[in-house]
């Protein structure tokens, strides 16, 4: 980190071998990092930026280490909410140790998929949902209410303006109750 002024944020995603059903490579076997974790690993990076304010952290990079044990849909979005926490904690745990002046924390995010099945937004989806869903949308918000990731496909069906508002709906009433866990678990230490 030479002249650049305040710190990094990085993230790392892997799903380990037995999280899925069918057991799943690991990438070091393969020799490279396979597309879909790379991208859920920038995914969970600039949603953890988005919380930081990078001048406050310091000259310092922090790494964000997000091991999928078990796969049942939303993994991602499981990343993110659990390397929040992660964040939190760490963070606090700087300042406690006098390495950090003060709280870099912008805000804190969360982050929930919703999906159409049969027709029928479903905040969360469990794998066989996932796997059976019109539209798959992922959102990662702040505390604010603000958007940091929107993303939404038409897997198997296109949707609507008004499809894609009970969607939000539903994803921002799911980050609401997920920043209040959040919270729980980060006073408990």
């Amino acid at each position: 980190m030479q002249n650049v002024e305040g710190g990094w944020l990085t993230a790392e995603y892997s799903m380990l071998p037995y999280s899925t059903l069918d057991r799943k490579r690991r990438d070091i076997t393969k020799g490279k990092i396979d597309g879909r974790s790379q991208e859920i690993q920038r995914l969970i990076g600039r949603s953890m930026r988005a919380a930081l304010d990078m001048v406050k952290l310091g000259s310092r990079t922090i790494w964000i280490d997000c091991d999928v044990l078990q796969a049942d849909g939303g993994t991602r979005t499981a990343s993110i909410t659990g390397g929040y926490v992660a964040l939190s904690l760490a963070l606090a745990k700087l300042q406690a140790d006098g390495l950090l002046k003060c709280d870099p924390i912008v805000s804190p995010i969360a982050a929930v998929s919703v999906g159409v099945v049969g027709g029928v937004p479903i905040l969360d989806l469990p794998y066989v949902e996932d796997v059976a869903a019109e539209v798959d949308m992922n959102l990662v918000m702040n505390a604010n209410g603000e958007f940091i990731e929107l993303q939404g496909t038409g897997e198997k069906n296109t949707f609507t303006e008004v499809e894609l508002t009970t969607m939000l709906a539903h994803g921002r009433k799911g980050v609401a109750e997920l920043l209040e866990l959040q919270k729980a678990a980060i006073a408990e230490g």
